[in-house]
């Protein structure tokens, strides 16, 4: 979306009338927002602060001096803002909608975006951890839980006995009863869900390690983690629990799980054989 495009929505206009009264700081921000409206849209408030060379405090007061509760309901409008252009755009009765091969693209290149992103070095530190891990704990919630809950079944099937918490508070008591030589494994799109955060602190604190799995690279759950995997498919407000998201995460699973079997793969096959021995009588 282009600055003049931009200046006409109503998140645009709203800003403008603001944009007199802000300081000199908050104009930075307001400008940064108004000339790639897009791009800030998947900015963490991190990011944002940093592309209009501000502090992040000045992000967060410039949210609310047009009215908004905070960054997150200030991402919401860009959404709403960008999808009610995108659908205008749309409404061209000419222009093939092809969603299928959309989707299929969009799938695709989040799997490529993730494969750029992760650092292999940081990857075989995560897999060292949870190989000598004597617990490992999934925390997520949300769509971000759902991957928790495959990750424990894929750990289990190569004999690692693990858990997935997704309730806050269950998340809060497990966080206070682990110790060193647990690991724990974040798991946030956003990389700012402040249960997770909550949970991954009291965590870290008690002496776990503690592995992120996130979009972004500058957030708050990178801050405490030990190693940091970033996944690709960033999504907006409006695409929250987007299954191209969780397909990342899942990936990133996916990259543990096998590197585990790797490092002992005499263990886990015989776990692999074991376990689906123990559901075969499942099945007609």
């Amino acid at each position: 979306m282009q600055a003049q495009t931009a200046s006409k929505s109503k998140l645009g206009g709203l800003i403008n009338s603001y944009y007199p009264s802000l300081t000199k700081s908050e104009q930075k921000v307001a400008t940064v927002v108004l000339e790639q409206m897009e791009k800030a849209l998947y900015y963490s408030v991190t990011d944002l602060a940093d592309v209009a060379e501000v502090g992040e405090t000045t992000v967060l007061r410039f949210c609310r001096k047009i009215g908004m509760k905070g960054y997150q309901e200030f991402k919401l409008a860009m959404a709403k803002d960008l999808s009610s252009m995108s659908q205008e755009e749309e409404s061209d009765p000419s222009k093939p909608t092809g969603f299928i091969q959309s989707i299929a693209a969009y799938t695709k290149n989040a799997v490529d975006e993730t494969v750029n992103k992760l650092d292999e070095e940081t990857l075989e530190e995560a897999i060292r951890l949870l190989s000598g891990a004597k617990s490992i704990h999934f925390f997520g919630v949300g769509t971000s839980g759902l991957t928790a809950l495959d990750a424990k079944n894929r750990f289990l099937r190569i004999g690692y006995r693990s858990d997935a918490v997704i309730d806050p508070h269950i998340q809060s008591m497990t966080a206070a009863t682990v110790k060193e030589g647990d690991v724990v494994v974040g798991l946030s799109i956003s990389g700012s869900t402040k249960d997770t955060i909550d949970s991954l602190t009291l965590a870290k604190e008690n002496g776990a390690s503690v592995i992120a799995i996130t979009y972004y690279a500058r957030s708050p759950i990178t801050k405490l983690a030990d190693a940091v995997l970033l996944s690709g498919g960033k999504e907006s407000p409006l695409e929250g629990g987007s299954m191209i998201a969780k397909i990342s995460q899942l990936f990133v699973i996916d990259l543990l799980c096998t590197g585990l079997a790797l490092h002992n793969k005499e263990f886990s096959l015989g776990m692999k054989e074991k376990t689906a021995r123990a559901v075969v009588d499942k099945i007609y």
